[in-house]
């Protein structure tokens, strides 16, 4: 059996229907592919029986356990090294530290080697010290709600939003997506486990972010931990792993107390925080240079900090993990290339470096297990160093409308605003998008739909326009579904992605509310093929240009009412 066929039977035996995706040749299907890959390893039953275990010995859903494996170490038995002072090293496939592991071993009757190194005791001890925790809040256990303050209470972060991100993005958005038997075992429950959705005028921490000043697909969560350059200009980029989850990087290099910081930190899907300006710096390398490390490369240099001359990245993960997540690595390739691109620093071994290799006394982050070749071919790939990237179409001047970009940071997000779950995968692949890139999803029977809000201050009947970009995997019935504020659909209509792509296309004109309303793009349509949400434009009868009708707006089907359900948001893969 080819790589293929084998993730695609292991998809069929654990993947929900919304994780399923058929190569079919498309330019998008190295993403498609990886991202099929990464489902597999979700579903992978090789833990399943020491989460099952746990989970019924401290009355902790084993699908709960599973997802918070998930979320920190991706099921790896992970010997994390302390990579900031103040965080102490993790530990196992639950990456265990502090009173998780001390508390949590004595309650479950083991050492702390043996929860350290051995993966029934790591999940028994983790499992135990989520029983104390739910047991101190006295919690419903059925409920999932309760569960996610036990979760904040368990990552034991200074920052509520980063808790609450830990909780509900990264833990039960993994559930969310499903963790194959445990998740089917939950799905029988008498209550249905899952959060509360945040709809109206509640909008996520996320949605009231800046976008990074250097890099705009970033957000912007300032540190306080740099100081001046004193003039010196950039020169290398250092990768780091954050040894730990992307919430707790963030959040402790935001802290005081960490007296350490990084210009970037990258989460495993594509998500991307800014906490320093590169013109400002960072605090992430605790070493002078010395060039006999790296090549003799700058010499002139040496007994420098090297924290002068460097830009940091983060990354959620561990030195000693196996493999990193394709989503992260392309992620942290674009945004690599374009800090080259702005700061003229070349794009090599000796210019791109590990952390471990200028600090090798005591780290060696990024671990053994870093790309380099992949990650280097990667970033001069979308700096059109040597395998050129499609060239974006000139995103056109809006000639009237409110417009809702798939990127975040181009939108007012007081006016509007795109919600998409990790399902969705960005990309730039095909040229014709509008602004930065776009989002895309295999069609599936799901209600997991990407989903444009806008607000109106007064009731009124507008105008759906979309943008896409066309290729022949594309939708030829992706359907758009349209609501108003209290959530009523007002109105459905398809539109045949394959042609007519790279410019605005009528979708139809629906009676809309006070408020916030939406118009969802539905995965729900029966062919095997990809939706494609770029933008969307909501504009007044009296804005009038020139465009392409789609077919109008159709009947309500009740087929189509299950994609009024809002994912949570997470980082695509």
């Amino acid at each position: 059996m080819n790589a293929r066929n084998l993730v695609v039977s292991l998809c069929l035996a654990g993947c929900g229907a919304n994780d399923l995706f058929i190569d079919d040749g498309s330019e998008d299907s190295e993403a498609a592919t990886a991202f099929t890959q990464e489902s597999a390893l979700r579903v992978a039953p090789t833990y399943d029986k020491e989460f099952d275990a746990a989970g019924e010995r401290y009355g902790v859903p084993a699908a709960l356990l599973k997802s918070l494996s998930w979320a920190e170490t991706r099921y790896e038995m992970v010997q994390g090294e302390p990579d900031h002072e103040g965080q102490p090293a993790r530990f196992g496939l639950m990456a265990l530290w502090g009173d998780a592991l001390t508390q949590g071993a004595q309650l479950a009757g083991v050492t702390e080697d043996e929860a350290k190194t051995n993966a029934a005791a790591n999940v028994l001890a983790a499992a135990a010290y989520l029983d104390s925790l739910a047991r101190a809040r006295n919690i419903d256990r059925a409920d999932a709600e309760a569960w996610s303050q036990v979760l904040e209470d368990y990552a034991r972060m200074d920052e509520p939003e980063a808790s609450a991100e830990f909780a509900r993005s990264e833990v039960f958005g993994t559930l969310k997506l499903g963790v194959g038997a445990p998740s089917q075992k939950l799905a029988t429950a008498p209550r249905a486990f899952k959060l509360a959705e945040q709809v109206g005028d509640i909008a996520t921490a996320e949605q009231r972010l800046s976008a990074g000043p250097d890099y705009a697909p970033a957000l912007w969560r300032p540190s306080p931990n740099f100081n001046s350059r004193g003039g010196v200009a950039p020169k290398m980029v250092i990768i780091h792993t954050c040894e730990g989850a992307y919430s707790g990087c963030w959040s402790w290099l935001r802290n005081t107390r960490a007296g350490a910081s990084a210009h970037y930190v990258v989460s495993t899907g594509t998500e991307i925080s800014q906490l320093v300006r590169e013109s400002d710096r960072a605090w992430h390398i605790a070493a002078s240079y010395n060039c006999a490390l790296n090549g003799n490369t700058d010499c002139s240099r040496n007994g420098t900090s090297s924290n002068n001359f460097t830009i940091g990245i983060e990354h959620a993960g561990f030195a000693s993990q196996s493999s990193f997540p394709t989503a992260q690595i392309d992620a942290s390739a674009r945004l690599t290339c374009n800090i080259t691109k702005d700061r003229g620093i070349i794009r090599d071994r000796f210019h791109i470096v590990g952390h471990g290799k200028l600090q090798p006394a005591n780290r060696t982050d990024p671990g053994p297990n870093w790309p380099w070749t992949t990650y280097i071919n990667k970033v001069n790939a979308f700096c059109n160093s040597s395998t050129p990237t499609p060239t974006p179409t000139p995103t056109p001047t809006p000639t009237g409308g409110l417009i809702i970009d798939s990127n975040n940071s181009r939108n007012d997000q007081s006016k509007a605003r795109i919600e998409v779950s990790a399902n969705w995968v960005s990309t730039s692949a095909t040229a014709g998008y509008y602004g930065t890139g776009y989002f895309y999803a295999n069609t599936a029977a799901v209600s997991d739909g990407a989903s444009f809000w806008f607000k109106l201050d007064a009731p009124a009947r507008k105008t759906i326009d979309a943008w896409w970009t066309a290729g022949t995997n594309r939708s030829t019935a992706a359907p758009f579904v349209a609501f108003n504020a209290s959530g009523a659909k007002v109105g459905t209509a398809t539109v045949n992605q394959t042609v007519n792509g790279g410019a605005w296309r009528t979708v139809g004109t629906f009676d809309f509310s006070a408020g916030w309303n939406r118009v969802v793009l539905s995965r729900w349509t029966g062919e095997s093929k990809v939706v494609i949400a770029d933008a969307v434009r909501v504009r007044s009868l009296a804005e009038t240009e020139t465009l392409t009708p789609q077919k109008p707006a159709l009947p309500d089907r009740p087929s189509m009412t299950a994609a009024s359900v809002t994912s949570l948001m997470l980082a695509p893969a």
